[in-house]
């Protein structure tokens, strides 16, 4: 089930999150960077600074209600195509946001984890990854996934090789298969799947986005730009969730 959620719109029973029934895993494509940026005729990549601003937002208020996973899509295999003056200037912003919030996520139990092959990624940037993932390992608190250089399609194509040689190995047996085991071989191993999944924007696809994890995730498109999405609209949405009704296949 997806819904169109307006700015503004919230549930008409309560205007409250429900902190008996949040989400266990929120799941966030973070759209419209570049729009934002030109609707104001400022170069794309103010607008991805802007939606730091946002991210930080977002953390913060799913750590203070409670919300035990986040994931947050910032930069997909695809992402590539974009020009390299862009592609450069969003490592090195992730290069700062790493150096000057690991502080701050550490004091608030944060724990970074990453999703994709950050191989790929410059040297400079794998090294601030790394550390902010060894740094806040031992936290326990909100996890927030950063999905980079991610993408599904390759995401499930590299489990099912990983998959195959294992029963090449004689590690495990073929009759053993199932989706559990298969989900042991995803990024997302030991992460329960998104309870919801948001993209902002308005724009309303995955784009290759845990195609595998969402299979019976709640959709909502917002429609409003990353840098302008506040902890209300992350409040609307969980409202939004909480009344809805899952059945998962059943009645």
């Amino acid at each position: 089930m997806f819904r169109k959620l307006k700015r503004g719109a919230t549930k008409e029973v309560s205007n409250e999150v429900d902190k008996e029934n949040l989400p266990k895993h929120i799941a966030i494509i973070m759209d419209g960077n570049g729009r934002w940026a030109v609707s104001r005729n400022l170069p794309r990549i103010s607008g991805h600074k802007a939606g730091v601003e946002a991210v930080r937002e977002v953390i913060r208020y799913s750590s203070d209600i409670g919300i035990q996973f986040l994931t947050l899509y910032a930069f997909s295999t695809e992402n590539w195509n974009r020009p390299v003056s862009e592609v450069n200037g969003l490592m090195e912003l992730l290069v700062l946001y790493l150096k000057k919030e690991i502080g701050e996520l550490s004091r608030n139990n944060v724990k970074i984890n990453v999703m994709g092959d950050i191989s790929k990624l410059p040297k400079k940037a794998v090294l601030e990854i790394e550390k902010a993932v060894t740094s806040t390992s031992n936290n326990t608190g909100l996890t927030v996934n950063i999905a980079l250089n991610y993408g599904s399609r390759s995401e499930i194509l590299k489990a099912a090789k990983k998959l195959c040689q294992s029963v090449k190995s004689s590690s495990i047996d073929i009759k053993d298969i199932d989706e559990n085991l298969f989900s042991q071989y995803l990024y997302t191993k030991n992460i329960p799947d998104p309870d919801i999944l948001i993209r902002t924007s308005g724009e309303q696809r995955i784009s290759n986005f845990l195609l595998w994890q969402i299979a019976y995730s709640e959709l909502l498109f917002i429609e409003v730009y990353w840098p302008d999405f506040k902890s209300e609209h992350l409040m609307e949405a969980i409202i939004d969730f909480q009344s809805r009704q899952r059945r998962f296949g059943g009645l």
